[in-house]
């Protein structure tokens, strides 16, 4: 059965998931897909919402991100996973991380070496246990092949924790450029990288961690002189991969000017550990700032400068007027600048407790954020809480989409649906989610009020309804909160005692569709967590010796 077709049945009168909930094709929907604008898709990794100026960001501007969401659709109720990896498979496949069958998160640390001889035999490995959807079923990148579009994707890599050259292929992509691990991914300086099916070394990055300096376990100190020298020691670190990408997106847009296309760009900015080449202007006298902040601040700017090149490079092609450009994150916010004594990504700075997310919440304020990268919600990467699971998206396409605030709720797994709708490609599997193409038309169709999404956590999963009720599994006690984010967005004030029905009755809903949880403690009563198997790459050398 497929459970969120069922569920989905409980609540609404049954539609097909994966078309338009409007019943007949509108105008502006029909000029949309006759104008087969380009597609860009940039997104942004552990990007909270208040690390962006237009939110309300007071350290640091970013001007250009923010041109994408007040000339654009903003939409303020969207929601991704509680980190990445699910984030990007439940993005590309439509399909919930609450669910089994579809994907499985792959295992990382597949090339951690920098010797490229042992690729080949690691794939073939990996290749053995791969798995993809099945024949018919659509990739995001296969509905656009479909519609005659040029498909690419540059930067980290789009599935899992690792992938292969072959997996890419299967997933859709016409062309391919960065990283198959996800753990190379917090490095920014690659020896090699992925380009459809050849290696290209990168000269002058030598390390085989690509740069990688994982601080936050290994010293709570960090601002010590040790630990800032690890971090500037820039022996082995010559290109930085985000300068890499920017070349290789404004060489495909030119490229590829003249034919529709949809571009991916999965950043790797601001995920730590903090890797920046040079302080930015804006944050480098900063007084205020400790050193792990102002090179933190600085990779969030150097992600707002690529989403400058590409607007402005779209200009200088002629081809913006033709083109959407869509900014996005995985999940919420991360703190990688913590700083003894006054700011903690584990313990409440004021009363030392632990964060659990239950009796002692993590909120910027609690966790001393001076950037309130998480806007004061509750929560942040991992949580079912907002500051979770919430997340930017805006649509910007000058000259067509009229810019305003849209309210209705939205989940990254709606986005293939979506632009399946757009582009007037038919998908015959049942996805998760459904197109929310309507309400980028002008005047368009409103979502129903009881149209909801799920979402899961190590907390266990949680459930957000269009009208702002969300139902939230409590890892700690065991139990479900209630709450109403239209008033109470920073879930202070657990309503569950006082609307017992509500809490049966989505609970209902809730349990028969989150097959699936990750929460570590089994707290949840369908909690299979997977633990990843050993590192693939250690027994493929290993054997060659």
């Amino acid at each position: 059965m497929n459970h969120s077709y069922y569920a989905y049945s409980l609540l609404l009168t049954v539609m097909p998931l994966h078309t338009s909930f409007a019943k007949d094709v509108s105008k502006d929907a029909v000029k949309i897909r006759e104008a087969r604008p380009n597609v860009i898709f940039i997104y942004g990794d552990d990007l909270g919402k208040g690390m962006l100026s237009a939110y309300g960001q007071q350290i640091i501007k970013t001007p250009n991100i923010d041109r994408v969401i007040n000339q654009g659709i903003d939409f303020t109720n969207a929601y991704g996973c509680h980190y990445s990896a699910p984030a990007r498979a439940s993005l590309l496949t439509g399909y919930s991380d609450c669910h089994l069958g579809h994907w499985i998160k792959s295992r990382g640390q597949l090339y951690m070496q920098a010797d490229t001889t042992y690729v080949s035999r690691i794939e073939a490995a990996e290749d053995k246990e791969a798995v993809v959807l099945p024949k018919g079923d659509d990739y995001l990148a296969d509905v656009f092949n479909r519609a005659g579009y040029f498909t690419g994707e540059i930067g980290k890599l789009d599935y899992g924790f690792g992938g292969t050259r072959s997996q890419m292929k299967a997933h859709g992509w016409d062309h391919y450029y960065g990283y198959l691990d996800h753990h190379r991914c917090h490095g920014y300086y690659p020896p090699y990288l992925f380009t459809d099916g050849r290696i290209e070394m990168i000269p002058g990055n030598t390390r085989d961690d690509c740069g990688d300096e994982e601080y936050m376990e290994k010293s709570y100190t960090l601002d010590s002189a040790q630990c800032y020298k690890r971090r500037w020691d820039m022996e082995g670190k010559v290109h930085y991969s985000q300068d890499i990408f920017d070349k290789k997106i404004i060489d495909f847009l030119r490229q590829h000017k003249d034919e529709p296309f949809f571009l991916y760009h999965p950043s790797q900015l601001p995920h730590g550990p903090v890797a920046v080449p040079e302080l930015d202007p804006q944050v480098k006298n900063n007084s205020n700032l400790t050193d792990l902040e102002k090179e933190y601040a600085s990779m969030v700017i150097r992600l707002d400068n690529t989403v400058g090149k590409i607007l402005n490079e779209l200009k200088r092609l002629n081809i913006d007027k033709k083109t959407i450009v869509i900014f996005s994150a995985d999940n919420g916010h991360m703190m990688y600048y913590p700083h003894q004594g006054t700011a903690s990504y584990k313990k409440d700075i004021k009363t030392h407790k632990v964060f659990n997310n239950s009796d002692v919440r993590y909120t910027s304020t609690n966790a001393g954020d001076k950037f309130r990268g998480s806007l004061d919600w509750s929560g942040f990467k991992r949580s079912n809480l907002e500051g979770g699971v919430h997340i930017p998206l805006a649509f910007y396409w000058p000259g067509h989409f009229t810019p305003h605030k849209e309210t209705n709720i939205v989940s990254n797994y709606d986005f293939l649906s979506t632009m399946a709708d757009m582009l007037g490609v038919s998908i015959t599997a049942q996805k998760d989610g459904i197109s929310y193409l309507p309400l980028l038309e002008e005047n368009g169709q409103q979502l129903p009020s009881n149209r909801y999404i799920i979402v899961d956590s190590f907390e266990g999963p949680a459930m957000i309804m269009n009208d702002g009720w969300k139902l939230r599994y409590n890892y700690v006690t065991k139990g479900y909160e209630l709450y109403n984010l239209r008033h109470d967005i920073k879930e202070e004030n657990d309503l569950a005692s006082q609307y017992p029905e509500k809490v049966k009755t989505m609970r209902r809903v809730m349990d028969g569709e989150a097959v699936y949880s990750e929460c570590r403690q089994r707290a949840y009563p369908y909690a299979t967590f997977r633990m990843q198997k050993p590192v693939i790459w250690q027994k493929v050398i290993a054997n060659s010796k």
